[in-house]
């Protein structure tokens, strides 16, 4: 297992948002590692959602050039009537978090969405392979059955691209993944960002396409950069995070955003070897 954060490292959150947040995500790493700056190079990388899928990919060392326009533009994907039932169960008054939690994973089960199959065959495609890199990271999921989130990573014993998946696995968009005969769903889920992951950390540097959203999650770290879309950006984004059309516009937004960044990040990443 990978050891907590120490007061001296940098850990790197990257937050959740739909493939609009992906690309837009996978664009602002793109640029910053044309500009020497690699987040990768951080002491742990944390990644839910469209966060998951950017840090596997970063890890992986995926060429984040081939990722500016998807395979197959198609627009957005599944159910998009089952997001707002499930703000519903899980905004309700006085609910118990873990059984709101077990209804989302009884919606996301029956919900008319992308096959599992083919959504894993996408992940595998996004971060470069199976196989977990040499480096510190972790990726977030939620059981459906128990409602419990689950922190995967190099030594859990599941494909990389099927931890990428699970996390990434919204309710109405695709099915739950089957994971050692448990089915999965999004990570953000269990808890945002999931930047408690990162506590202990010297440097926190928390990468949410949602940001502007929601409340910053408290995170015990002795320095904290956060970073959300600027508002180029959000106009990029449009009202949908999930309309796939518009990811190519979402990933020039964030590579034009990475230029803001790389005073800040580059004194910070030199630890690990690129």
């Amino acid at each position: 297992m990978i050891s907590s954060p120490g007061d001296s490292d940098v850990a790197v959150v990257l937050g959740p948002g739909g493939p609009v947040g992906t690309a837009w995500l996978l664009g602002l790493a793109a640029g910053l590692r044309r500009s020497g700056v690699d987040l990768a190079r951080a002491d742990l990388l944390v990644g839910t959602s469209a966060g998951a899928i950017a840090a596997a990919a970063l890890t992986n060392g995926r060429n984040l050039d081939e990722l500016a326009e998807l395979p197959s533009a198609r627009s957005r994907a599944g159910d998009p009537t089952v997001m707002p039932r499930v703000f519903e169960i899980l905004n309700a008054p006085g609910a118990d978090p873990r059984e709101s939690l077990r209804q989302v994973g009884t919606l996301a089960r029956e919900a008319d969405a992308m096959p599992q199959e083919d959504h894993l065959a996408a992940m595998e495609y996004s971060v470069g392979g199976r196989t977990w890199p040499d480096a510190p990271l972790l990726i977030t999921a939620v059981d459906i059955d128990s409602g419990e989130p689950v922190v995967w990573h190099g030594q859990s014993g599941v494909p990389l691209h099927a931890a990428v998946a699970s996390s990434s696995a919204a309710p109405g968009y695709t099915e739950p993944i089957t994971i050692d005969g448990r089915r999965y769903m999004d990570g953000a889920f269990g808890g945002g960002s999931n930047a408690h992951l990162a506590n202990g950390a010297g440097t926190l540097i928390l990468i949410e396409p949602m940001g502007q959203m929601f409340p910053a999650a408290p995170v015990q770290a002795a320095r904290r950069l956060s970073v959300m879309p600027d508002e180029a950006a959000r106009e990029a984004f449009g009202p949908d995070l999930g309309d796939r059309n518009r990811w190519p516009g979402t990933y020039q937004a964030g590579l034009r955003q990475s230029a803001a960044l790389v005073a800040d990040l580059a004194p910070l990443l030199h630890k690990r070897p690129a």
